[in-house]
Formats: C-alpha cells, sequence, structure tokens
C-alpha cells in the first residue's frame, strides 16, 4: 500500500507521517510526495473524444440518445445562450433537471461558459431547493420547468436554449470562456454540491477542476477505468457527489447511460438496462446492492464501483467469493469523490490503497502518526483533490482543512475527515466508525443536528433528538424522537416531506414525555428508546403466525420488518416507514416461508396492504418458486 509513506526528516521537517505498511513492505522514504504530472482538464479531454469518434453513442437516457457530434452541437449551443444571459467565468449556475439526455448536456455547457454547476434534484422539497440556489447565490438557473423554485430575480433558461454566435461571443476569452475552446484553469471552480450540515442547515462544498481532472487521471492510473472507453451506468443522484464519478466519464469517451428514477426505483427494470445497453461499469451503494443481488443472479455483473457507506463483511464475502468485479471506493465530498481504493478482494472489509497523488495519514488527536497494529486513529488526507472548501463558511472551512504538517510545500493543507481508522496486523487500512455524530445511510451523508433543528422548528416541538435504529442487522433507519404537548408523529412526518430531502426524514417519529439526560445535561442518546417494538427477524420457520392462514402471514411479515405492533388491510407500505430494503426483506421472508415467485415490484405497486395481500394468493396460485442461480462474474478481478 502507499496510503501511509514514510518521509525523511529533509521532506517532513516537523514530523514523520505513519508508514503505509507497517510490517509488510515500506515504499520510498519520498513516494507520498510525489507531485504526478498535471492532468488533462476534462473539457480539453472531452473534445478529443468528439474529435475521434463523432459518431460513437455518448449519452443513453429514457428520452433518447446522443452521439458525440450531438452532445458537442447541443452542449456549445446552451453554454452561448448562458453567456448571452451574462453568465461568465466564476459564476455558479443552478442545474435543475430531470435525468434525460438534458442533464449531461447543461452540466458540460455550464463548463463550457466557464461557470461552476450548482445540483438542484427536482426530487427534492421546494424549500430546500430554493435555499440551495440562494445559498451558491447563483446567476442563472437551466430548468426545464417554467417557474422552478428558485429566488426571484435569477433567470431562467430551457435546457434546449441557444443564442446566436455573434450574441454570445465573450470579449475576453481568457476571462469569459468560449463555447469552443474555453479551457478552465485547475482552480476555477467545476461545481457546489450540498452536503447535510450540523448547524440544521446544507453546506456547499465547492471543488476545482484541477481537482476533477486529478480524480479521473489518478482512478485510470489505477486500474479502476479501464484504457479502453467502456458502457456507464449513472446511477447516484446529481446531488450526490458520487454522481461526478460516474458522469465525467463521457469525457474520456465512455458511453453514458442515465438511469431515470422509474428504473433506478424498480431492480428488475434497473438490470434489463444493464444487460439491453450492455453496461460494463456500475456505481452504487452497499445498500442500493442488496436490492440487486437477486435480479442480477445469473447475469454478467458489470465492474461494481461500491462507496458511500461501509461494505458489510457478508457482501464483501458473497462477492470475493463469486469473483465479482468489484471496487470498494472511500472518499468524502471534500475530497473530490474517491480517494483511496481497493478490489473487493480476500477475507474482509478494508479500505485498500490512497489513489495516486492522494496522501492519507492516520493520526491522533496531537496529530502524532498511529502506527501501532489495532491502534485507532483520525484519517486527514491532502494532495490536489481536496476541494477550495465551503463557500460564504470560512470559519467552518478553516477548521476541516488545515495546516498539511508533513507536505514538502508551504501552505500546503490536509482535511480531517472525521472517520477513525487502524491497521489490522498485516497492513490493512480498517474503517472503524466516526468521532462525531455524523452518519452515512443508503449511501447518503447525514448529520442528525440537520434533522433534529428541522424538528424542533415544528409547530408544538419543545426538544428534538435523531439517532439511527436497526430493527435487524444491515436495517438502518433514522429515528426521531420529540417532547411536546398534543403534538403528532404523522403530522411531524408529513411537515418534515415538505421541506427536507426524503433520505433525512426519519422513518419514526416518537413522542416522549421527556427525552433522557446524561448527568451533564445533554441528551443522552443511548438511552433512547426503540421507537417501536422489536423488529428483530427470525429465521422464515421460526415467524409467528408461519402456520396461520395467508392474510395472517402476509401481516405478520410487515409488522416484523416494520417494527409496528398492529396493521390494517388499508394501511400503505410507505406511509408506515417502509422503504426499499425493507420492502426487500418483506419479499424475500414471504419467499422463504411460502415458496412463493414473488418481486419487488408486487409491493412497491401494492396500494396497501390488502392488495399486496392478493398479489402474494396470485403468485402462491401460480405454483411454487424457481431455484435462483448463483451470481457470474464478467471478467476476472481488476487485480
Amino acid at each position: 500500500m502507499t496510503a501511509f509513506a514514510d518521509a525523511s526528516p529533509a521532506t517532513a521537517p516537523v514530523r514523520t507521517p505513519p508508514a503505509t505498511t507497517g510490517p509488510v513492505r515500506t515504499p520510498p522514504a519520498t513516494a507520498a510526495f510525489v507531485t504526478p504530472p498535471a492532468a488533462t482538464d476534462l473539457l480539453s479531454r472531452l473534445r478529443a473524444a468528439v474529435a475521434a469518434h463523432p459518431g460513437r453513442p455518448a449519452v443513453h437516457a429514457v428520452d433518447g440518445s446522443l452521439d458525440f457530434a450531438e452532445l458537442d452541437r447541443r452542449t456549445a449551443a446552451l453554454a452561448r445562450a448562458l453567456r448571452a444571459h451574462g453568465v461568465r467565468r466564476g459564476d455558479r449556475v443552478g442545474v435543475h433537471l430531470a435525468r434525460t439526455t438534458d442533464l449531461p448536456v447543461a452540466l458540460l455547457a455550464v463548463w463550457r461558459a466557464g461557470a461552476a454547476y450548482v445540483p438542484l434534484d427536482p426530487a427534492y422539497p421546494a424549500e430546500r431547493i430554493a435555499f440551495t440556489a440562494a445559498d451558491a447565490r447563483v446567476a442563472v438557473v437551466v430548468s426545464a420547468d417554467t417557474a422552478p423554485p428558485v429566488p426571484a430575480g435569477v433567470p431562467v433558461l430551457r435546457p434546449d436554449a441557444a443564442a446566436p454566435v455573434e450574441a454570445a461571443a465573450p470579449a475576453d476569452p481568457e476571462t469569459d470562456g468560449d463555447a469552443a475552446g474555453f479551457t478552465p484553469h485547475p482552480l476555477d471552480s467545476a461545481y457546489v454540491i450540498h452536503t447535510s450540515g450540523s448547524t440544521g442547515c446544507p453546506k456547499g462544498v465547492e471543488v476545482p477542476h484541477g481537482a476533477l481532472a486529478g480524480l479521473a487521471a489518478a482512478l485510470e492510473r489505477s486500474g479502476a477505468y479501464r484504457p479502453e472507453p467502456g458502457v456507464v451506468a449513472w446511477n447516484a443522484s446529481v446531488s450526490f457527489d458520487a454522481s461526478v464519478q460516474q458522469w465525467i466519464r463521457i469525457c474520456r469517451g465512455d458511453t453514458l447511460v442515465v438511469i431515470d428514477e422509474a428504473r433506478r426505483a424498480e431492480p428488475a427494470r434497473l438490470v434489463e438496462l444493464l444487460a439491453g445497453h450492455g453496461v460494463t461499469d456500475l456505481d452504487l451503494t452497499p445498500s442500493h446492492w442488496q436490492l440487486l443481488r437477486e435480479p442480477l443472479a445469473g447475469a454478467p455483473v458489470p465492474r461494481l464501483f461500491m462507496g458511500g457507506e461501509p461494505v458489510p463483511a457478508r457482501t464483501w464475502r458473497e462477492l470475493a467469493g463469486a469473483g465479482i468485479d468489484a471496487l470498494n471506493l472511500y472518499g468524502p465530498t471534500e475530497c473530490t469523490v474517491d480517494a483511496i481504493t481497493t478490489p473487493i478482494t480476500g477475507p474482509g472489509p478494508h479500505l485498500g490503497e490512497a489513489l495516486p497523488g492522494v496522501r492519507a495519514y492516520l493520526l491522533d488527536d496531537r496529530l502524532a502518526p498511529v502506527t501501532a497494529a489495532g491502534a485507532v486513529g483520525e484519517l486527514y488526507l491532502a494532495g490536489g483533490g481536496l476541494a477550495h472548501g465551503y463557500p460564504g463558511h470560512p470559519g467552518l472551512t478553516a477548521g476541516r482543512f488545515v495546516a498539511d504538517p508533513f507536505a514538502p510545500e508551504p501552505g500546503a493543507r490536509m482535511y480531517r475527515t472525521g472517520d477513525q481508522a487502524r491497521r489490522s496486523a498485516e497492513g490493512l487500512l480498517e474503517y472503524v466508525g466516526r468521532v462525531d455524530r455524523q452518519i452515512k445511510l443508503l449511501g447518503f451523508r447525514i448529520e442528525p443536528g440537520e434533522v433534529e433543528h428541522a424538528l424542533g422548528a415544528l409547530a408544538g416541538v419543545t426538544a428534538a433528538a435523531v439517532t439511527v435504529h436497526e430493527p435487524a442487522p444491515g436495517d438502518r433507519r433514522l429515528a426521531g424522537y420529540v417532547t411536546g404537548a398534543g403534538v403528532r408523529s404523522a403530522d411531524l412526518l408529513a411537515e418534515l416531506r415538505r421541506t427536507l430531502p426524503g433520505h433525512l426524514v426519519p422513518s419514526t417519529v416518537t413522542v416522549l414525555d421527556a427525552l433522557p439526560l446524561t448527568p451533564n445535561g445533554k441528551v443522552d442518546l443511548r438511552a433512547l428508546p426503540a421507537p417501536t417494538a422489536d423488529a428483530a427477524v427470525p429465521d422464515a420457520a421460526g415467524l409467528p403466525g408461519a402456520h396461520a392462514g395467508l392474510p395472517e402471514q402476509v401481516a405478520e411479515v410487515w409488522r416484523t420488518v416494520l417494527g409496528v405492533p398492529s396493521v390494517e388491510p388499508e394501511d400503505d407500505f410507505l406511509s408506515l416507514g417502509g422503504h426499499s430494503l425493507a420492502a426487500l426483506r418483506v419479499v424475500h421472508l414471504l419467499r422463504r416461508r411460502l415458496n412463493v415467485e414473488l418481486q419487488l415490484r408486487h409491493l412497491l405497486d401494492a396500494a396497501d396492504l390488502a392488495g399486496f395481500t392478493e398479489a402474494v394468493r396470485r403468485a402462491a396460485q401460480a405454483g411454487p418458486a424457481e431455484a435462483r442461480p448463483a451470481l457470474t462474474a464478467r471478467r476476472a478481478a481488476v487485480r
């Protein structure tokens, strides 16, 4: 591994950073400080791809396809329109578009106009979109809606907007950009993506073009990106930084398959889409893999890029044992998506090696190296992939982006990740947990304080706390607790859904007479009661009601998985706190208990418990379920 290289006193006069591999092997003393050659900017790489293969498919989406020549024409036209509306180098442009061909066109057009894009996901609540646009101070918004929820006075352009060439020509190409040949400076901002904030409001992270170009080059040098063009699925939300690593593949000549929301929510349809387009690379969270694992059984599995949350040991063993070509990716938004990678091979989960150009340190609270096997330290990252910081929050930026005492160049920074790690006796870097309350849930970074702030602001609520509840192994959910006279959890949840993205809305809100406190007066999160009845899922044969009638068996599985004391025929699964992973567990348990051929869509398409019970009855009448085929590796592992 090269994540932790020893530095000599000549190159690191303040402190010596920890060795990469402990007792296994030691790279050259200055390996961590070798500066890789400057990466070619992504717009230049896109122009080369257009020139080399104008007729190659560039984008497939639900509304059609574009080849590279058409992609170039459309992005140039929208870039001219943006500049005609006053967009200049250094500006920020909001992109409020559904997952169609318009989305990559708009993102590239913003770059060609010299600006940075700010994703405004239409799936988010209007209040959240308006806040993000205002916080980023967008100059223009690109949207297919006539009146998107953005601040008054902000111009709105359609994604098919165009302007005459003469109307959009900048006076100074060096400062204003040029649709045909603008080359961004490495320090020019590429995008601002907002993440959950502990103070109650999301905060933007501003990433420069140089860091983004370096990411693509590093993933190529590490072998994560193959030399030949691939077919890449764009799976993540544009508001999630993992999307960046997916969609920028188009700039190197890969074909991009934009997965629409309907297919993202239905595993069987998503697998059909992957096969139909011959997708070679799929980025997803371990939680999403659990939904796709059965539909993919028996079919060639694309190379998997797993990130966003720790890979469970069971999933790791399954992928490694089947020889599936898969990578574990680690990296915070502040370090341009990915910083450490490793093939998913071997006996158990670990983080792997730092990408080329990344320096990774394991330090204690005094910034001294942690070198002993099994000792826990905090992970710090440095190198050219660091973000500029949090726009408008200089204090927060200074607190997280601190001086790098190990770098040979003056003024170098390192990012304090807040993630705890350790090295095993074999020298493998292993994730341990967080030093703060930040959590990763279904791939999203969540600050419980933001959700607590939103709950506490609701009418009638006098105090609020948020934590993670795990009713069954692997089924982690956000749980809210409030105090207040006369408040109802259903009303609070309905109000939260109007203001927060879905991943920030708790599955349950429990009303208490008082929140438990520690001796020093702080909320005792460990003393909070379970939000509902015990939701642990026993084996199907041991479930209560295993010999009851079909309606009671289906209802019992709902109660067990959802952790609710009772369900009614007219109850809706999602309204009871269900989500896609919980739905998968319901389907899996009923398959095992009844030996029926059920699909996830049977549950998600049902209006209520009665409707789903009828779907189960029809499946039972159709005969027993077929045996599930094993996973099939598409090709050998990465390395």
